[in-house]
């Protein structure tokens, strides 16, 4: 389980992270290590391909981290992400939701598909 923590929305100091938590069978979380920091503005919205990749929205563009935490490449964009979601028939197109405007692209990795 992935959650995103944008506490620096309220202190200048706060978190700005994804935390990485472990779901035991009677719900029970434990871990809670941070996963990755977000070095330009805050994480918001993200999402999982099928390899395990985490797409994330940041102030400078999307950001791809490995299963690891690697950050693997960034997408720029000319404005704040606020959001990210796979779409299309195949779920290979990335859409980026920026402060006014729609993005989207191909990709050659497919989201995970929601439940």
């Amino acid at each position: 389980l992935y959650i995103v923590d944008t506490g620096r929305t309220h202190r200048d100091d706060g978190p700005a992270h994804i935390r990485k938590f472990t779901v035991a069978d009677n719900g029970k979380l434990s871990g809670g290590t941070v996963f990755a920091e977000c070095t330009a503005g805050l994480f918001d919205g993200f999402r999982l391909d099928t390899a395990g990749r985490i797409w994330t929205s940041a102030a400078d563009g999307v950001h791809c981290y490995d299963p690891d935490g690697t950050l693997i490449g960034k997408i720029r964009v000319p404005e704040i992400v606020a959001n990210v979601c796979f779409g299309g028939e195949k779920r290979n197109y990335l859409y980026i939701c920026g402060t006014t405007s729609l993005y989207g692209l191909r990709l050659p990795v497919n989201g995970v598909a929601q439940p």
